[in-house]
């Protein structure tokens, strides 16, 4: 692995622990120092007018604090375990092969990026991932809280599948701390309700998502819900070819047809939301 100099386990072992707690303190303060700040554009510069913040953004954020607590000490932990298991046996593509840390990090960047795109993909095309995925699209008011609506049931579906990913890339949890240390203001970035002038967000989406993208993603008519599942990176729907641009962003319609805002307008309600039977996710 030429991200890690170490050849010794037992010395990988307790840098990793050691390293794994700072870059999570810092990945933790990025991520709060960004929320702040896109919740103070949105509140200032605001493209949807009109929208109720408050009781919103609790709900949004109280899954996002419920799979903090439950799930993300259990994952952290488990993703090390993985990592320090494929480096001991020599697993994984980046445990074969040497590469310049620099050359490393970027190919890990652009392959686990790769794979966001394609699990989210997965879960706009499976019934059974969708049903959960749904939870976060039944939003019918997108800002950066929305970055935390998801179903506890999808980041353990999410969490699972990564470990099998982190296994076969052979990948250091430093390298996967700093990938999330990325992803997290992007994911708010093109989830927030600011009025990003047009130009701008068009220069900055030749590389990443910007919210007139991901809005586009967050409609009701299928057609173009199922288009920009891209996290990071927005080539990679331009390479395979599920792009969409919208003139007209004040059309979008956001949620999830068949369900109803009041169906998902409290915590529990969003809980429950894939258990119920009124709504059918194969006839989405």
């Amino acid at each position: 692995m030429g991200f890690l100099e170490d050849k010794d386990l037992w010395t990988y072992t307790t840098r990793t622990t050691t390293s794994l707690e700072h870059l999570s303190q810092i990945k933790t303060a990025i991520f709060l120092f960004a929320l702040i700040v896109f919740h103070l554009i949105e509140y200032l510069f605001p493209f949807y007018l009109g929208r109720r913040k408050l009781s919103h953004d609790m709900r949004n954020l109280g899954l996002g604090v419920l799979n903090a607590i439950v799930l993300a000490p259990v994952f952290s932990k488990a993703t090390l375990l993985v990592s320090q298991a494929a480096y001991a046996r020599k697993y994984g593509l980046f445990n074969r092969i040497e590469l310049p840390p620099f050359v490393e990090i970027l190919v890990v960047f652009l392959l686990f990026d790769l794979w966001m795109y394609a699990w989210h993909r997965m879960n706009h095309k499976i019934p059974f991932l969708w049903r959960f995925h749904l939870v976060h699209h039944a939003d019918p008011e997108v800002d950066a809280s929305s970055a935390l609506r998801f179903h506890t049931g999808e980041i353990f579906l999410s969490g699972m599948a990564r470990l099998i990913i982190v296994l076969l890339l052979g990948l250091a949890v430093e390298q996967i701390i700093l990938y999330e240390t990325m992803l997290l203001p992007i994911i708010l970035f093109h989830h927030s309700n600011i009025n990003l002038m047009k130009k701008a967000d068009q220069l900055i989406r030749i590389l990443f998502v910007t919210p007139r993208l991901h809005w586009v993603h967050h409609s009701k008519i299928r057609d173009e819900m199922d288009t920009n599942y891209g996290s990071i990176f927005s080539f990679w729907d331009r390479i395979f070819r599920t792009i969409r641009f919208k003139q007209n962003m004040k059309e979008i319609g956001q949620g999830v047809d068949g369900i109803q805002e009041k169906e998902s307008n409290s915590f529990f309600k969003m809980l429950r939301l894939p258990f119920s039977n009124g709504y059918d996710p194969c006839e989405r």
